[in-house]
């Protein structure tokens, strides 16, 4: 009968079109009343102390420090001096959009920033050099996405949260499949691009300008990971160094930023943070309800007997990982199956920080799958297309992204070879 009433409160909270933290929040309510009636003043402790991490404080450092570099010049820079190097080369632009792409996610770590600072630039200069449409969106919508995956990231924290593991190694195992990932695209706009009809001449005087104007911009990612990595300092002190860093090269070197400007960038960051770190609580409640009821583990004992190896375990595992990219946002979908999943992975010998990336990098291509997939839509309206064109457009590269979930699934040391 419980049972019952927890399938109907749920069905009810979806036919009133109730947001996730509603859901969530009534779910772990609802649990704690009829399961853990006797063991919840010590849930309620656990999830005080789980609320009470230091990590916590990176994620809106991290954004705030991306929403200040997206208000400045710093995409055009970007662009500027990727097109510098890649000009003479084959297809250039199109080499120049997944890289400008890729080094700016390391910046803002958000996908659909990504996507709006470099697309909205690139999009033009894609038709103007003779690129098909569906190429220009395909490659700058699949480009936008490697925000994800590529480090600093904020989906990586929170499943660290979720499955308590270690941030810095998650960043370090995201540097392989986030090089992988920009190569497999790199190598399909060189193929299917203009070619040779859309090469010019390396311009020595330009590349030195464009470096000069771009070298600050481009050296925040590696004075932020360099630090991590290099055991400078912590995750949650680098995102203070980059918020810092992001003032300094805003008001006193490109002076692209107005005073005026700080409060609307602190309100769409605290706005960008408020359902997050309120559903990130309620789901860090359930988590610890769930580790007390064992469900966990009892999933991994009814699984263990219907699947016999990792190999399985994985294909099954990425097949529910993209359907459920195609109905969740990113966010909701860590928050949810993380705990879930991840002692399954290590029961069968997975590595977590392994299946952490595996788990990043299948939602990551839920951006690009309907329906709700957020960067079809972004494209949308920043090329100024029909949402069944944008589709169209980006299926090749979703076949392209799923080359490279294959690889970096089935080949573990493409994210541990720097852990090892």
């Amino acid at each position: 009968m419980i049972t019952l009433g927890l399938v109907l409160l749920l069905l009810l909270l979806v036919l009133f079109g109730q947001p996730l933290f509603v859901m969530i929040g009534a779910v772990t309510a609802y649990c704690f009343h009829f399961y853990a009636a006797e063991d919840i003043q010590v849930i309620i402790g656990d999830i005080f102390f789980a609320g009470d991490k230091e990590i916590l404080l990176a994620i809106p450092l991290f954004v705030l420090a991306g929403n200040l570099m997206t208000q400045g010049g710093i995409a055009k820079r970007l662009i500027r001096l990727a097109r510098a190097v890649t000009n003479p080369i084959p297809s250039g632009l199109a080499i120049a959009g997944v890289l400008s792409c890729a080094i700016f996610a390391a910046i803002s770590g958000s996908s659909p920033v990504t996507l709006i600072a470099i697309g909205s630039i690139l999009y033009p200069a894609f038709m103007q050099e003779g690129y098909s449409k569906d190429l220009s969106i395909g490659m700058l919508s699949a480009g936008g996405t490697l925000g994800i995956i590529i480090p600093p990231s904020i989906p990586m924290i929170v499943f660290a949260i979720m499955a308590s593991v270690s941030v810095t190694d998650l960043f370090k195992a995201g540097i392989g499949p986030g090089i992988l990932l920009t190569f497999l695209l790199v190598l399909y706009g060189i193929f299917k691009g203009p070619g040779w009809s859309a090469r010019t001449p390396f311009d020595a005087k330009e590349f030195f300008v464009a470096l000069k104007e771009g070298i600050l911009s481009l050296l925040m990612p590696v004075v932020i990971l360099g630090g991590i990595y290099s055991g400078i300092f912590t995750a949650t002190e680098s995102a203070g160094i980059a918020v810092l860093y992001a003032l300094i090269i805003e008001f006193a070197v490109h002076r692209e930023l107005k005073l005026r400007q700080i409060p609307g960038i602190l309100a769409e960051t605290a706005e960008m943070l408020g359902t997050l770190f309120l559903i990130l609580v309620l789901a860090v409640g359930l988590n610890k309800f769930m580790t007390y009821q064992q469900i966990p583990q009892n999933m991994v004992e009814a699984l263990s007997g219907k699947i016999s190896d990792k190999f399985s375990f994985l294909i099954g595992v990425n097949l529910l990982l993209l359907l459920v990219g195609c109905f969740m946002d990113i966010m909701s979908a860590i928050l949810v199956l993380a705990p879930l999943l991840t002692p399954m992975a290590v029961h069968f010998g997975i590595n977590p920080i392994h299946f952490g990336i595996v788990m990043i990098v299948n939602l990551e291509i839920g951006y690009l799958t309907p329906p709700v997939g957020i960067n079809l839509f972004v494209a949308s309206g920043i090329f100024n297309e029909p949402i069944g064109k944008v589709i169209k457009s980006i299926i090749p590269l979703v076949f392209v992204l799923l080359i490279g979930l294959a690889l970096i699934t089935f080949i573990p040391q493409i994210s541990l070879f720097l852990l090892n």
